[in-house]
């Protein structure tokens, strides 16, 4: 979706996605943070109904939960980092969201609650605990329908709040927002859009918002990643009258698009 790979591939045309393919992890420890998102050629691709694999790692469906055997090497400083992560649905939708007004791109919140081990062996980490699976799918480079969106959410038990606010590209790109609840057993409500509000800018300046509640500020508490197109934060705000923390990304399609942002993407994200 990101590769500069692809977008060079696209443009001199010759861009089969599985010839793009990639397994993106991040870890994130106090003291230390590990990304690994090597892509890999069709010849290291392989996919039935149930199974996938890209280079040395793999995923697979084991009944009643998604297997994923991580063998990588981290960028930029590079190590082994390897491990099985198992996830478990517990939320199971079915419904699937237009982002954009020609429906060339979809969103299917899979199972927004779910249950999550992690049983890493490098590094040596292992926990358990809540975890959200969701699939985006498209018939077009995201940049040519998109000028930028905002994405949250959070759960409190009983069920996940999920904001989805997007800004079509161009200058009079059309703005769009959906406001959902999932309910524990998979039932879906949409609910009022709350009003925006602007969140701090990281270091390299893209613009992060959110939608919350008028009557609480909301604030960025911990920023997870902040690249010169997209950031990963931990934000507080108030929704739907409750303080909630949220997980919440910024995505800027403008600055993505941008020569100088296509020349840096490599250093974290290479290809073998």
């Amino acid at each position: 979706m990101f590769s500069p790979y692809y977008a060079r591939a696209r443009r001199n045309g010759q861009g089969d996605p599985e010839n793009f393919s990639a397994v993106n992890l991040a870890l994130y420890e106090p003291r230390q943070k590990i990304w690994c998102m090597t892509e890999r050629p069709k010849s290291r691709l392989s996919r039935s109904a149930s199974h996938l694999t890209i280079g040395p790692s793999h995923l697979e469906w084991c009944n009643d939960h998604l297997a994923i055997h991580i063998d990588e090497i981290s960028v930029p400083w590079p190590q082994r980092v390897r491990g099985k992560i198992r996830l478990y649905p517990q939320s199971p939708t079915q419904a699937m969201f237009a982002l954009d007004q020609e429906h060339r791109h979809h969103w299917w919140p899979v199972s927004p609650m779910s249950h999550i081990s992690v049983e890493m062996e490098r590094p040596d980490l292992c926990w358990t605990g809540r975890a959200y699976f969701d699939s985006n799918a498209g018939t077009g480079p995201l940049e040519k329908s998109f000028s930028d969106w905002d994405w949250s959410r959070s759960t409190n038990g009983h069920g996940t709040r999920i904001l989805y606010d997007v800004r079509g590209a161009g200058d009079t790109g059309v703005s769009d927002a959906l406001s959902l609840y999932v309910h524990k057993n998979g039932d879906i409500d949409q609910r009022l859009v709350p009003p925006r509000q602007r969140l701090a800018r990281g270091m390299w300046q893209v613009g992060r918002s959110t939608r919350a509640d008028e009557n609480a500020p909301a604030r960025v508490t911990r920023t997870l990643e902040d690249t010169p197109f997209y950031t990963r934060s931990m934000i507080t705000s108030c929704i739907d009258g409750a303080p909630v923390e949220s997980m919440h990304e910024s995505l800027s399609l403008d600055r993505f698009n941008r020569k100088w942002v296509q020349t840096l993407l490599p250093f974290r994200m290479p290809r073998f």
